[in-house]
């Protein structure tokens, strides 16, 4: 022991040192880890890229921040294919060409919140991102007569806290899962590439209105996806309404059955294994026509908690829930009778 002590003491620092390194390494591995870092990535709020869906189906956007040159040429463009698109335009931008922004929407297409002043929206606080947001709403409201419910982040930059403030004014954040890089100055054979081989159902497009050659290519891209048994649709109508969840990739999904969902209000709600949120008396409904070996009245079933319907020991609806064997409510301050029935 005494040995061990002096060699101790002798290569103290040389002991600290090790330490520190495997210190070092044990956090490098904690924040590399792929089940800390999945973790991690599974609490980030995404925007939308792309969204799943069955049928062939994409939708073509475009960015309009700067010039104006082509704006009337991919209007007519659209128009010839009778195709609508979605543009994402800029607040200082509807101030100089109203004219365009009316004919945009004139026309059939969407016109959507791009920001106000163009901002890289992940460096500002909630408040200024609401203020960006609503700025160029209300410029849009006021040429188009709608108020848009779509918001594409400048420069596809983002944060949580760009993405959970903009859904919490009730839009959704769009990116895209396509881009054509037009703006990099590609050539019209180079976009057409691009596009028609990254493509798939569900797609978001990302083009731009004054790109020197999407005009020349955009023809040949509408024909091509048409001629591949594509629909071209706007953005609002491609995303999934209802229940929905997003997928690390950035792909809108529909809620999965039995995902932890918070019950509407106006409760008491009951929930079965078929996963749709009902009145709590239309559980009592089913449980009378169970008893009398009855059909159970039509409808869906959903609840925060799975009810327990037993068809061997009937319970009374006479009795309180707590005294119930065979019943597990999601309010425990509701308590049925006969007449909750």
């Amino acid at each position: 022991m005494y040995k061990v002590r002096q060699a101790v003491r002798k290569h103290r620092k040389l002991l600290s040192v090790c330490a520190m390194v495997l210190a070092i390494a044990l956090m490098f591995w904690a924040v590399n880890s792929p089940a800390i870092v999945g973790v991690s990535a599974a609490k980030r709020v995404l925007p939308i890229y792309c969204v799943q869906r069955d049928d062939r189906v994409v939708s073509l956007s475009f960015d309009a921040a700067w010039g104006n040159e082509d704006t009337q040429m991919l209007i007519d463009i659209l128009n010839k294919y009778n195709v609508h698109a979605t543009f994402f335009v800029v607040g200082e931008w509807v101030d100089k060409y109203p004219e365009s922004v009316k004919a945009l929407a004139d026309a059939g297409n969407e016109v959507m919140n791009h920001s106000s002043t163009h901002p890289h929206m992940a460096q500002l606080s909630a408040e200024q991102i609401q203020t960006e947001v609503n700025t160029c709403a209300d410029k849009i409201e006021a040429v188009t007569g709608t108020r848009p419910t779509l918001f594409r982040c400048p420069y596809g930059e983002y944060n949580d806290t760009v993405v959970s403030t903009i859904n919490g004014l009730g839009m959704h954040v769009i990116q895209w899962d396509v881009d054509s890089l037009d703006w990099k100055g590609l050539s019209s054979d180079e976009i057409t590439s691009r596009v028609l081989t990254r493509v798939q159902p569900g797609s978001i497009v990302l083009f731009h209105n004054a790109a020197e050659h999407t005009p020349e290519a955009l023809a040949g891209i509408i024909e091509a996806l048409i001629a591949d048994g594509y629909s071209i649709i706007p953005i609002s109508q491609m995303i999934l309404p209802g229940d929905t969840s997003i997928d690390p990739n950035g792909r809108q999904c529909p809620a999965t059955v039995g995902e932890k969902r918070r019950p509407p209000r106006g409760g008491p709600w009951g929930v079965s294994e078929s996963g749709v949120y009902a009145p709590l008396s239309l559980h009592f409904a089913r449980k009378n026509a169970i008893m009398e070996k009855k059909s159970p009245p039509a409808g869906r079933f959903r609840s925060k908690h799975l009810w327990k319907i037993s068809r061997k020991s009937p319970c009374s609806l006479t009795r309180t829930t707590r005294s119930c064997p065979n019943w597990r409510p999601c309010c425990t301050r509701y308590r049925p009778t006969a007449a909750s029935s």
